[in-house]
């Protein structure tokens, strides 16, 4: 049975509020003197009272020539989570910021029941006329509120994962390959038959598609016979074809005839264009080389341009501490007899090893 799976999501509950505290007459208050206070009037925002307290000349010696605007928190015993923009209203009602706070705890007390905190500058006293935020001798101040509240946690319980298990269409189709059904086509080859399906064939071989549906064809016989291809390197490769995947054979390359089995397999891979048959039949080749394989290796790698796999044989020859047991070898006479020209790069790389 699938675990059960569940989930849970916090999201901040947020009350907004905005106070327009309209100031007529400025002028008159002016020269009030410092600390005087004038008061908006109380004003609730989430639950709570507010005020906004506006010092003409400012609320202490520090800042006598600006002007003070501070939010004050009135509600007893309280303790509120809330963040506040104070702003000038201009002639046009554009708003300018004079103190804008990120959220913080306001607290009944002196300390914290202010926001800015006390003592903090504001505006110069001339630059409220000059700036153009007096209207017919009215000053106007915006004060947005934002109270955070508890958080709300929701949860919720995710349905079980239904569970899909993999793709089974490679064991359908090794399956399709064994038991014959509906073979259209059969293949002769040294002596032996093996049944096989002319589309799956030509899906997975542009060669096989021109031989068996293309011009190439040359009848629709139900018998076609394959020459230079052995009987075990062709049904691997029919295996290939049918599953993507090598025989379990190929997984012990350590037993006597298996690395020679590749090479025919990389061979007809190039014969039949399946490019990843040909890399994987490359891998296999390039994890094994050694003293006895790598100059058999390079003239296959050579004459089938798999450029890689040919580099790699080179290096190896290159740097090797043992290049008497590579030239004993059937392989290196081989190359010495047909690709002679393969041996100069094997020597110009060793030059240049030496050299570095």
């Amino acid at each position: 049975m699938p675990a059960t799976k569940t989930v849970s999501t916090c999201t901040p509950v947020k009350v907004e509020g905005v106070h327009v505290f309209k100031i007529r007459r400025y002028s008159h208050h002016k020269g009030m003197g410092i600390g005087k206070v004038i008061g908006s009037g109380s004003f609730s925002v989430g639950g709570h009272e507010w005020e906004i307290r506006f010092y003409p000349d400012g609320d202490g010696q520090h800042n006598e020539d600006h002007i003070a605007i501070y939010l004050e928190l009135l509600s007893k015993d309280a303790r509120v989570h809330t963040s506040c923009d104070l702003r000038l209203v201009d002639g046009e009602g554009l708003l300018c910021s004079v103190h804008k706070t990120e959220p913080r705890m306001f607290c009944q007390n002196m300390e914290s029941r202010f926001a800015p905190p006390i003592g903090t500058h504001f505006i110069k006293k001339g630059r409220v006329r000059s700036i153009g935020y007096l209207h017919d001798d009215g000053l106007k101040i915006n004060c947005a509120i934002t109270v955070i509240k508890e958080p709300r946690v929701s949860k919720i319980k995710l349905p079980p994962r239904i569970e899909v298990p993999p793709s089974d269409i490679i064991v359908h189709l090794g399956r399709l390959l064994e038991a014959k059904e509906k073979a259209d086509v059969t293949f002769s080859v040294a002596g032996e038959t093996f049944t096989a399906h002319r589309i799956i064939l030509a899906m997975r071989s542009p060669v096989f598609e021109a031989e068996l549906y293309g011009p190439m064809r040359e009848t629709r016989a139900q018998l076609v016979t394959i020459e230079e291809i052995q009987p075990d390197v062709f049904k691997a490769l029919l295996y290939f074809i049918y599953s993507d995947a090598l025989p379990a054979a190929f997984d012990d390359l350590e037993r006597e005839g298996h690395i020679e089995m590749v090479r025919h397999l990389l061979v007809a891979a190039d014969r039949y264009a399946m490019e990843r048959l040909k890399l994987l039949c490359q891998s296999l080749l390039c994890e094994n080389i050694n003293v006895q394989t790598v100059a058999t290796t390079l003239g296959l790698a050579d004459q089938h341009h798999c450029d890689e796999l040919k580099d790699a044989c080179i290096e190896f020859m290159s740097t090797s501490q043992d290049m008497d047991a590579v030239v004993a070898t059937p392989g290196y006479e081989n190359l010495k007899r047909n690709r002679p020209y393969i041996l100069v790069d094997v020597l110009e790389r060793s030059s240049k090893l030496r050299k570095t």
